[in-house]
């Protein structure tokens, strides 16, 4: 998988979240989770998956509202920040992070009523190795985004530490068709990409949020999106 020994380095999972959901990428942390809620609905009593869960910002959220959930991750440094993130929430007790691979989850058929992964298939250099194994575990629910091909994503992705893998809506429908999974929603968000708003104050990033927001809402805005949200059910 693409930059697996810097995103396991200790130094990198210390600091993962301030660089990235500190100032405006305040926005993007709001927007992510909005969007996971949006696509599992009520999770009270749901048991869910989330592969690929790093410092946990989503299972901790999940298992707030109730979801008797597992966090999977690689990284024993990151899981050890949702660990203590889960701690300080008070949930510790009632979710379970593991350390394990996302191409060969440790789960039986149809064990999860949801299983989503966030901030992960621009990483994977077999995506629908990954994708199979979330529809075997899921009951109903495959949840997962992408950065797309034909965004400003592409002008800045040559700098990134690990590189990235960028999609187009042909090969996202492509993938969901190869493992069988049924597409019930997309949704297509941020036409300013995700680096850009780390680096200005939160106060400034709402400001041009807004004018994303109204681009993205123009007939053609959906197109020019830096990243997609994909609701399958199984």
């Amino acid at each position: 998988m693409k930059g697996q020994e810097w995103y396991q380095a200790d130094d990198i999972a210390e600091e993962y979240e301030e660089k990235r959901f500190s100032r405006g990428g305040r926005l993007i942390d709001r927007r992510e989770k909005q969007a996971v809620l949006d696509a599992i609905g009520p999770v009270e009593d749901s048991k869910v998956l989330e592969i690929a869960c790093g410092t946990g910002r989503f299972t901790v959220m999940l298992a707030e509202r109730g979801a008797d959930i597992v966090g999977l991750d690689i990284s024993g440094a990151m899981l050890q920040q949702g660990r203590q993130k889960a701690q300080a929430a008070g949930v510790d007790d009632h979710l379970e992070f593991m350390r394990g691979d996302a191409g060969r989850l440790p789960f039986p058929d149809d064990h999860f009523d949801a299983v989503l992964a966030m901030r992960f298939f621009h990483l994977a250099d077999t995506p629908a190795s990954y994708l199979s194994e979330m529809r075997r575990v899921a009951k109903d629910v495959v949840f997962f985004d992408t950065f797309n091909r034909f965004s400003t994503r592409s002008i800045y992705n040559w700098a990134l530490p690990m590189g990235s893998r960028l999609y187009s809506r042909w090969e996202v429908g492509r993938l969901l068709d190869e493992v069988g999974l049924d597409l019930v929603s997309d949704d297509h968000d941020f036409v300013l990409p995700y680096g850009f708003y780390r680096q200005i104050p939160n106060r400034t990033a709402s400001t041009f949020r807004k004018i994303d927001t109204a681009l993205g809402g123009l007939p053609l805005g959906g197109r020019l999106a830096s990243v997609s949200y994909w609701t399958c059910h199984v």
